[in-house]
């Protein structure tokens, strides 16, 4: 215990070790939804692709893992990472879903997205021990920051609301509210929408529970869905205890160092995969920067609720912690699975008392624990995981609320990055479109400065991007 109390100077930031031990699994209960979201997101919640489900459940929590042992060890900052739920929705959505709504090679798209977040984590590195990253980040306009983390959390949970057909395809408006009448009246009856209703059940249970200020209130409502799911259907879920090593067995033969296939790197930048070359390229600079400005919000947000700003207001060992974020980003191109990030759910932990690294390293072990449960997780629904991404869509929200709406200059470019992404299901169409909308308003008003360079050339980067790419 000495070398704990020691290491991370547990009495000097005025925290125990006990407080620290139980603001390290509050931050676990509250993030550990990830452990079932990303393998099912990925994989377009289907059952057809349990080699590729089994890979990115493994690799997902090593990362977790490794991610959040860095914040403890390097950074030692009460600070947890898991795979980003932004860009895994883009990871799904460009590399995965395409293949299989195509019918296509689906562990060849897996790898060749591999391959695009390994070369972003290699960029995002660099980018992070130069210092380039924090002066990009001041660079980009703060509304267009703010926008860009609600206009994921919209994304995430109009992907949630698709998943389970709570949102459904209407020939007329595009998009309708799940038939449940129309359920009732088929030959299959109230089972057809029930997905739906147990989904839209969890998310109320979970806004509930958190409303309560009930620990680990996302996995409470995730198995209390998985329990009633199965007893609507009338069936029991299958507990073999063999996935175990299949999960190890597939992470090994699929994920693992899958960037070291050639064929996956020219699949990274072949026009059946991803589009052709400058699509390739344009998707490490967009995981990148996604990754960037998602990152770089959440340690701004956590660090000032735990009061650990330095005297100009920047997170204590900021440096430190982007490198950790980095650094779990190459991980997860060579683990096999998408992007890591630091998570805002961290603030749970802190609100709990956490403020060393010794809350990282109870969640990092939390985390670890995982690895045997694959039997129990892969019986979990998409019903009962698609809340935990409707209710991070809402938490994700929040950040627009300090955008000043009553400026045009901040508020047309926040607008349009924040609702382009749902809109036209790309969270890269949201941030170029806000680019683009800033730099026009401050050439069109007089006001563009040399401050206003790096914005410009993102913009002029998505520019190119909408000209040659279809998407």
């Amino acid at each position: 215990m000495n070398f704990f109390e020691n290491f991370f100077k547990i009495k000097e930031n005025n925290s125990t070790i006990q407080t620290e031990i139980v603001a390290g699994v509050t931050t676990f209960f509250s993030m550990a939804y990830i452990v079932l979201v990303a393998p099912n997101q990925l994989t377009g919640f289907s059952a057809e692709h349990q080699a590729v489900w089994n890979a990115v459940y493994v690799a997902s929590i090593l990362v977790a893992v490794i991610g959040t042992l860095l914040m403890a060890f390097y950074a030692k900052m009460p600070f947890a990472q898991a795979c980003g739920m932004g860009l895994l929705s883009v990871f799904s959505v460009c590399f995965m879903l395409p293949q299989i709504v195509s019918g296509g090679d689906v562990e060849a798209g897996y790898q060749a997205g591999l391959v695009i977040v390994f070369l972003s984590g290699i960029l995002f590195l660099i980018l992070s021990v130069t210092g380039v990253r924090e002066y990009i980040a001041r660079a980009i306009p703060d509304s267009i920051k703010k926008a860009m983390a609600a206009g994921i959390g919209l994304f995430i949970a109009f992907i949630g609301f698709q998943n389970v057909g709570i949102i459904q395809d209407n020939p007329y408006t595009l998009t309708q509210f799940v038939d449940i009448h129309g359920a009732i009246i088929s030959e299959s009856g109230i089972a057809a929408a029930m997905p739906a209703i147990l989904a839209l059940l969890g998310f109320f249970l979970i806004a509930i529970l958190e409303k309560r200020r009930i620990k680990g209130g996302v996995m409470i409502g995730i198995v209390a869905i998985t329990v009633l799911y199965y007893i609507c259907l009338g069936t029991v879920p299958n507990l073999e205890m063999g996935q175990v090593g299949q999960s190890f067995r597939d992470f090994k033969e699929i994920g693992f160092l899958a960037i070291l296939n050639p064929e996956a790197w020219k699949n990274a930048f072949s026009v059946e995969y991803v589009g052709g070359l400058i699509n390739g390229i344009i998707y490490v600079f967009v995981f990148c920067l996604v990754n960037m400005f998602d990152t770089v919000g959440t340690l701004y947000g956590v660090a000032s609720q735990a009061d650990m700003l330095d005297e100009n207001g920047d997170p204590i060992n900021l440096g430190k912690a982007m490198t950790c974020d980095s650094l779990a980003t190459v991980a997860s191109g060579i683990l096999g699975t998408s992007t890591a990030s630091s998570y805002v759910e961290a603030s749970a932990g802190v609100a709990a008392g956490g403020r060393t690294g010794l809350t990282a390293l109870v969640t990092a072990l939390c985390f670890a624990a995982c690895l045997f449960l694959a039997p129990l997780a892969s019986i979990v629904p998409a019903c009962a995981t698609a809340p935990a991404l409707i209710y991070v869509g809402v938490l994700m929200l929040g950040n627009i609320r300090s955008v000043d709406f009553s400026d045009l200059e901040s508020a047309v470019p926040a607008f349009l990055t924040m609702i382009m992404m749902p809109l036209s299901y790309s969270i890269a169409n949201g941030i170029g479109i806000g680019c683009i909308s800033y730099v026009l308003i401050r050439i069109g008003t007089g006001k563009f400065e040399k401050k206003d360079f790096i914005v410009t050339m993102i913009a002029l980067l998505f520019v190119l991007k909408f000209v040659t790419i279809s998407m």
